[in-house]
Formats: C-alpha cells, sequence, structure tokens
C-alpha cells in the first residue's frame, strides 16, 4: 500500500513524458493540415517528411503561397513541447542534486530556452531564434549530462553524447551548401533522438524515486 501511494504521489514526474507523446499527435496531426511546398518543389502538396522542416507548419502561408491551417495545431504542439521542456528542466536539478548553484544553473538556462523557443510563433528572425534557444539548451544539457555522469547513468550519459554529436551534424549540414537538401531528414532524426533521451531520463527519474528501499 505505502509503495502504491509513493507511485502515485511521484507519477507527476512522467508529465515530460505525456507532453511529449502530446506534442508527437498534435505535430504529426498539423502535417495533414499543411498545404503544400518544400525547400525542393514548391508547388508540391501536402507536408514532406524529407523534404519539409518542422517550422515549415508554423509558418502563416505555406512554401506554395496558400493559407497554413495547420499553423493553429502547430503553436498548440510547440507550446506544449516548450512548457514540456522548461519543466523537465525545472525538475531534473531537484532529484539529481549537484549543488544548489549549478542545480540553479540549468534551471535557469533550460527555461530561458524554452521561453526564447516561444518567439518563433513571431516575425524575429527565425536563425537568430533558433541559434539562441540552443544555445541556452546546450547549457541546460550540458549540466544534465554532468548530473547524469554522476549518479552513474552511464548509457543515458552516452545517448546525451550522441545528441551532441547530432547537434554538431545538423550544424554542419545547415552551413554546406551541398548537403542542406539532406537538413530535414537529419533535423527530424536529432529531434526524435533528444526526446527519446529526454523521457528515458524522464522515466528513469520516476524508476529511482518509486523503487523500494
Amino acid at each position: 500500500m505505502i509503495e502504491s501511494n509513493t507511485k502515485q504521489k511521484a507519477a507527476w514526474l512522467l508529465a515530460p513524458v505525456f507532453g511529449t507523446i502530446l506534442f508527437v499527435i498534435l505535430y504529426m496531426t498539423a502535417t495533414f493540415f499543411y498545404p503544400g511546398g518544400s525547400q525542393v518543389d514548391k508547388n508540391a502538396i501536402g507536408f514532406s517528411l524529407v523534404n519539409n522542416y518542422w517550422c515549415n507548419l508554423l509558418n502563416e502561408t505555406a512554401i506554395n503561397g496558400v493559407y497554413n491551417p495547420a499553423k493553429p495545431i502547430a503553436v498548440v504542439g510547440l507550446t506544449v513541447l516548450c512548457l514540456t521542456l522548461a519543466f523537465f528542466w525545472l525538475l531534473f536539478p531537484k532529484h539529481i542534486n549537484q549543488g544548489k548553484a549549478i542545480n540553479f544553473f540549468i534551471q535557469i538556462s533550460g527555461i530561458l530556452a524554452m521561453g526564447i523557443a516561444f518567439l518563433l510563433f513571431t516575425n524575429i528572425d527565425h536563425d537568430l531564434v533558433t541559434n539562441l534557444a540552443t544555445f541556452f539548451g546546450i547549457i541546460a544539457t550540458t549540466g544534465t549530462l554532468i548530473g547524469l555522469f554522476k549518479v552513474k547513468w552511464y548509457g543515458l550519459f552516452a545517448f546525451g553524447l550522441f545528441n551532441f554529436l547530432l547537434v554538431g551534424v545538423n550544424t554542419h549540414v545547415y552551413y554546406t551548401e551541398a548537403l542542406i537538401i539532406y537538413l530535414p531528414v537529419i533535423q527530424k532524426i536529432s529531434f526524435a533522438s533528444f526526446l527519446i533521451w529526454i523521457c528515458s531520463i524522464d522515466i528513469n527519474l520516476y524508476r529511482r524515486i518509486t523503487k523500494p528501499d
């Protein structure tokens, strides 16, 4: 009975997992409403997982010049994701104690990253917003990696390093004109890998807290 009560009280720790699932459902739903157009063919019909970027769903007008009804759904989806990740970075340091200063640093940088990501809804330069959000996200992720190493979750630590490698690949491809055509696919693989990593950490936190003494 005590174990059952502990699991019930700790269930909120899984909020980032459910938030991630909801984001995926909303964003995949949004793809069905995207009129068309991509970096390869501006007259293409619908959303292409190979040729379109996720951010195309957030534009008021699709690349083919038609009003984009996918935007409201994508906006809700991205809002859910930003809140989900902000909550994760607020939560994680509390359960992997690395000292008040480091914990605070992770929380602030993670929340800043997600707050800046909200600016993707505005007319502010897309690359500027993305770069700033990525910068603070990398700081929060670095703190997370240190925490994983401290508690000897070496598998998740290695997975995190792999995600850092993917960030480097994305950056290289973005600034290499001959490779840019492959970026939409690499972006989605990187995004999926990062979210799986976050959810895996979250599930391990839950198991750690609910594990019988």
